[in-house]
C-alpha cells in the first residue's frame, strides 16, 4: 500500500528538482542532464502512459512525450514544442506542496491541492495541480500531471 507519507516524499522531491534545473540554468549541459534525470526519476515515461498537462500551454496543451515534458521544462533551441520558455528554468527558489486531498491505493495515488512557486525576489505563485502516482519498482511515478492558473473571472476576449 502507498502511504501518505511516500506521496509527501514524492511531491518534495519534485519540488527539489524543479529548483535544481533552475539553479542549473547557466550550465545548459549540465541542465539538460539534470533534466532529463528529473523527467525519469519523478515520472512513468519509460514504462506507462503519461497524461500531462503543463500550467503554462496554450497551444499544444498536452504532453504525452519525454521530450515534449523536457521541452516545457527546460525549452532551448531543439525545444519540442515553440511555445515552450523554460518553466523550470524561471528560476524557482522553493516549490511547497498544499494538498487538499490525496487517495491511497495498493499501487497508486492521486493528490489534489494548490502548489506554490517561489520568484527570486520571494514572490509565491500559486497553481493548482492533480498528481496521478503509479508505484514501480517501489518508487512513485507520476503518470497524471494537471496544474493550472486559479480561475480568473475577468472575461476572455
Amino acid at each position: 500500500m502507498i502511504t501518505k507519507e511516500k506521496v509527501l516524499d514524492a511531491q518534495n522531491s519534485w519540488g527539489a528538482g524543479v529548483v535544481k534545473i533552475g539553479s542549473l540554468k547557466e550550465s545548459r549541459s549540465e541542465c539538460e542532464n539534470f533534466a532529463k534525470d528529473f523527467l525519469d526519476s519523478h515520472y512513468a515515461f519509460e514504462t506507462a502512459p503519461v497524461l500531462f498537462k503543463p500550467t503554462k500551454c496554450a497551444v499544444e496543451q498536452f504532453r504525452p512525450t519525454k521530450a515534449e515534458a523536457q521541452s516545457y521544462f527546460i525549452a532551448g533551441d531543439d525545444r519540442a514544442c515553440h511555445e515552450d520558455n523554460g518553466f523550470a528554468i524561471a528560476p524557482w527558489t522553493n516549490v511547497r506542496f498544499e494538498n487538499a486531498g490525496i487517495i491511497l491505493e495498493e499501487s497508486r495515488a492521486i493528490a489534489m491541492g494548490n502548489y506554490f512557486f517561489t520568484t527570486v525576489d520571494g514572490v509565491e505563485v500559486k497553481v493548482e495541480y492533480t498528481f496521478g502516482y503509479q508505484l514501480i519498482n517501489n518508487e512513485l511515478k507520476i503518470d497524471l500531471h494537471h496544474s493550472s492558473f486559479p480561475y480568473n473571472p475577468t472575461p476572455v476576449v
